[in-house]
């Protein structure tokens, strides 16, 4: 459970930067370089997820139940990962109805990946790994929705424009402290991306064959367990 808890603490806790100080990161990259930050961030990333698939195989071997939900409820966990693994696909695929709707599908369908498997599995080593999923994806989707509204406010509101003072003498009819109204419309932030069909068929599509490979054969040749019971 120490490996576990280590490559818990490493994966996430590297995802989580930006979560938890943006400023941080900015800094880092400014001091370091956007290379030499890529380098060591993929480095903590790939070693912390290398060290958490270590130590959730060795917890699997003493398995510590804490719970077991009806057999309808955790058949409904299937479902719920056909749909994550479709949003996983759509933030690869641009143009589709899921990435222009909610921006951030990934970090979605890493919730409701997550949250299935805590309905499917309910021993300890499962509610450690797929509950800190959870709760990572939790925070970091409202983290990066709150991104989106900063970035969308500082479009939508212009700096006001600087005039001198005899600017503001000439123009102004009521003294040289007034500043000169503007009838010039407020720039576009920038019309809305808009969602194809062609690409959004693509993005089910895609997700739907990848799930089915997991259902069927990968999920039981790379973990060991079959989610048909099999």
């Amino acid at each position: 459970m120490v490996w576990l808890i280590a490559g818990l603490l490493i994966f996430l806790g590297t995802h989580s930067i930006r979560v938890l100080d943006e400023a941080l990161r900015t800094r880092l990259i400014a001091q370091w370089g956007e290379k030499p930050w890529k380098g060591v961030y993929s480095i903590l990333s790939i070693g912390g997820f290398a060290l958490l698939i270590y130590g959730y195989g060795l917890a699997r071997q003493a398995p510590v139940p804490l719970y077991e939900l009806p057999l309808g409820v955790r058949h409904a966990s299937t479902l719920l990962s056909w749909f994550a693994m479709v949003l996983l696909l759509a933030a690869y695929i641009p143009g589709n109805w899921f990435k222009v709707k909610w921006r951030h599908p990934m970090v979605l369908g890493v919730k409701l990946w997550a949250f299935a498997h805590l309905l499917a599995n309910g021993n300890l080593a499962d509610v450690m790994l797929f509950g800190s999923f959870l709760l990572w994806a939790v925070a970091s989707f409202s983290a990066a929705r709150k991104r989106d509204r900063a970035t969308l406010s500082a479009v939508a509101a212009p700096e006001a424009p600087v005039f001198s003072a005899a600017q503001r003498a000439s123009a102004s009819p009521s003294g040289p402290d007034r500043a000169p109204a503007s009838n010039a419309p407020l720039p576009e932030p920038g019309a809305p991306q808009r969602a194809r069909p062609s690409t959004t068929v693509l993005t089910v599509v895609a997700g739907t064959l990848v799930w089915a490979g997991f259902l069927l054969d990968w999920h039981a040749s790379l973990i060991g367990v079959s989610p048909l019971g099999r």
